[in-house]
């Protein structure tokens, strides 16, 4: 197997002003999570996908991998309290021995494939890879009381992909540690030595966090193409 996937469903939608967990709102006619399922199941690099969720989204998240997977092997577990628990969990239920795995954050619906791919090669070449992109709008810092530009500033998103034995080793130690780190990435830095590649994002994919965020979906989603 070249590639497993962990995708993360385990938020809530209060932010995004829902009464549901956001993953399982619509937008263009379909629950976000759909899309990036949809998309995984579609890859030739993917072989397996586990999908992290909270206990009392099982049956909504039952639904819609019935409705989306059509030849990926699937398996579903509850997640943590914390991201980097449940990480480790969809870690954990991998069944099979893949080279590297890819960490998808189930709030960004629009995972492009190419992008997705991207990843994997690039982590199965070099240890791992990361998505990032030059924000539109500048960033500054405050330095001494004056603000000052951070030029060469990257967003980082999702997928992030990481050779499947020192990734699993990594979140084992920091469990051990107490560590809890922002991201896949962070992790990986402070538990490894794998070299992480940044390879070019794509503003698709977004995360959909608060309620201004779905009218940029309700946009993306109405040409979306799932094989770019």
């Amino acid at each position: 197997m070249i590639a497993a996937a962990v995708l993360l469903a385990g938020g809530s939608g209060l932010r995004a002003g829902s009464t549901i967990n956001k993953v399982y709102m619509r937008i263009g006619g379909r629950q976000m999570l759909s899309y990036p399922l949809e998309v995984l199941d579609r890859s030739r690099l993917v072989g397996e996908i586990v999908l992290v969720v909270r206990s009392e989204d099982r049956k909504r998240a039952e639904a819609v991998v019935t409705s989306e997977i059509r030849q990926t092997p699937l398996s579903i577990v509850d997640g943590g309290v914390t991201r980097q628990e449940s990480e480790l969990r969809g870690l954990e239920a991998l069944g099979g021995t893949p080279e590297c795995v890819a960490i998808h954050d189930g709030a960004r619906p629009f995972l492009p494939l190419g992008l997705l791919e991207s990843v994997i090669e690039t982590a199965r070449r070099v240890g791992g890879a990361i998505p990032g992109y030059v924000p539109d709008q500048p960033l500054f810092r405050e330095v001494e009381g004056q603000l000052e530009p951070m030029n060469g500033v990257q967003a980082v998103q999702t997928p992030q992909c990481f050779r499947a034995e020192p990734l699993v080793a990594a979140y084992r130690e920091a469990k051990v540690r107490g560590f809890e780190g922002v991201d896949t990435a962070e992790t990986i830095e402070r538990f490894t030595d794998l070299v992480v590649a940044v390879v070019p994002g794509d503003p698709r994919a977004f995360k959909v966090t608060f309620e201004e965020d779905l009218a940029r979906a309700e946009q993306v989603a109405a040409t979306w193409d799932p094989s770019s």
